[in-house]
Order: structure tokens, then C-alpha cells, then sequence
């Protein structure tokens, strides 16, 4: 496991180069509790905690982005969420993103016919550069879950608006898919439908496909790759994320006694 997780280091890396960003990222999913930034209605039991650290480049504009996540189970129905991103590697600017805080509520349980939903409200508080800030922003969404036999299928609805006037709102359509290939082992894929701060128009549509692996009873280790299916900017963007959930999950031990 040690060779692959070095492995998916040196490809990653081997593909990127130093960047800057358009893209704000905001509030994003942990793992296994999303897809790439598809949320899922499930949630951390009450008192779990999970910490993530998430790696990004894209190609053509080139950037370098760290993604410190973090998340709470304040209820088995109700998690507090955390994104601080940081950008690196450019000539142009370097610097933290606004730091982004949500609450999800799991409202209606999935049942035989129907998808479990989730609200989620977040905000963000301005703490980088002013070429990476919209000032704050808050905002609201809508989750929506739904397995299938192996198949998993999530959509997002979310609206936010900046803090400034200078910048328009945005609004976000998501739609991802976790397919349980394997006992530890899932494929991914999603797209992401949205209109930024900077437009009045969609001006980003992108697909992403990728795998996660739990690689311990609390560790997963995702990656992926996206495209801009719109307007080829950027031209791809590649992503490696690991997931510690806390404390780690004991495994029970079945002790099986003969009578003699």
C-alpha cells in the first residue's frame, strides 16, 4: 500500500506545473461523504471527526492547490464542515482562499422508493489575497442521495451569494456517482454545472472520473481527473486526496469457542 500511495505522489506531481487559479473552491465534501465536491447526505456519527488534506493541479492555466478539510458529527444526522485552500507554485500570487464553514442536516431518511435529503448552509470569511477572495460569501443547498444496488448517486443544488457587489452570485448543479467495484475499492465519477461570481452566464462544465480506496478501517485515498467539457479551461485537472476519520474504528474480533 506504502508503493501505490508513493506512486500516486510521483504521478501527480509528474503531470503538474505551477499555477494560478481562477476557480474559488468554497466549502467541499470528505471523504467517503462525497464525490471529488458532490456532497452526499450521509454524515459523520456524533462525536466522529475527520481530517483531510487534498492536493490539485490543472493544466492550461497551471496551478497548485492544497485543500485543508475538516468535519464533526455533531449528531448522526447533523456535521459541521471545514475548507481552507491554498494556493502555491505561482509567479503570479500565493495564499490561503477564504476559509469556508457549513452545517449539513440529513432531514429525510432514504426508504425503499425515495432518496434520503440534506440542506446545507455555509459561509465564508475572507483570509487571502484579494485575487483569491470574493470578499465572503454565504449560501444554501440542497442534497439529494439515492443507492442502487452497488451504485450510489448524489445531486447538489447550491446558491451563493459574495460579499461584495462587484461580483456576481453563483450557483452550482453537481451530480456524482460512487460505484462499489470491490469491498474497498470504488469508482467515481461526476459533473459539476456552474456559474461563477465573474459571469451571467454557465461558464464551467466538467466531468470527473476517478477511484477512492479505503486503505485502513478510517484512512481513504481517492484520485481523479477532470475536464472541462465547455471550454477546455482549464484542460485538465487532477486530484489526490487522503482522509483520516477519528478515532480510528476498532475491528471486533470474533472469538469462536469448541466445546470439547
Amino acid at each position: 500500500m506504502k508503493k501505490y500511495i508513493i506512486f500516486t505522489f510521483i504521478l501527480f506531481f509528474f503531470f503538474s506545473e505551477s499555477v494560478l487559479a481562477k476557480e474559488l473552491k468554497g466549502l467541499q465534501p470528505l471523504d467517503p461523504y462525497g464525490v471529488f465536491s458532490t456532497f452526499s447526505t450521509e454524515s459523520l456519527k456524533k462525536g466522529k471527526s475527520a481530517v483531510s488534506l487534498g492536493v490539485e493541479a490543472s493544466i492550461e492555466p497551471d496551478l497548485y492547490r492544497m485543500i485543508f478539510k475538516g468535519a464533526y458529527g455533531l449528531s448522526d444526522i447533523i456535521e459541521l464542515d471545514l475548507s481552507l485552500p491554498y494556493v502555491f507554485g505561482s509567479d503570479i500570487v500565493d495564499g490561503f482562499e477564504d476559509f469556508s464553514i457549513g452545517i449539513k442536516h440529513r432531514f429525510f431518511e432514504e426508504n425503499k422508493y425515495g432518496p434520503s435529503l440534506a440542506y446545507m448552509l455555509n459561509f465564508s470569511l475572507p483570509s487571502g489575497s484579494d485575487q483569491l477572495t470574493t470578499s465572503g460569501r454565504f449560501g444554501v443547498g440542497l442534497i439529494i442521495s439515492k443507492r442502487v444496488g452497488p451504485v450510489n448517486g448524489h445531486m447538489n443544488f447550491i446558491y451563493e451569494n459574495t460579499g461584495t457587489k462587484k461580483l456576481d452570485y453563483e450557483w452550482s448543479f453537481l451530480t456524482g456517482f460512487d460505484f462499489a467495484a470491490a469491498h474497498n475499492f470504488k469508482i467515481l465519477s461526476e459533473l459539476l454545472v456552474r456559474k461563477s461570481h465573474d459571469s451571467e452566464k454557465v461558464d464551467l462544465v466538467e466531468a470527473r472520473i476517478g477511484y477512492r480506496v479505503k486503505t485502513s478501517e478510517s484512512i481513504y485515498t481517492s484520485f481523479g481527473a477532470g475536464f472541462d467539457i465547455k471550454n477546455r479551461t482549464p484542460e485538465a485537472l487532477l486530484m489526490f486526496n487522503m482522509t483520516f476519520i477519528l478515532p480510528p474504528e476498532k475491528k471486533k474480533i470474533k472469538k469462536i469457542y469448541e466445546e470439547e
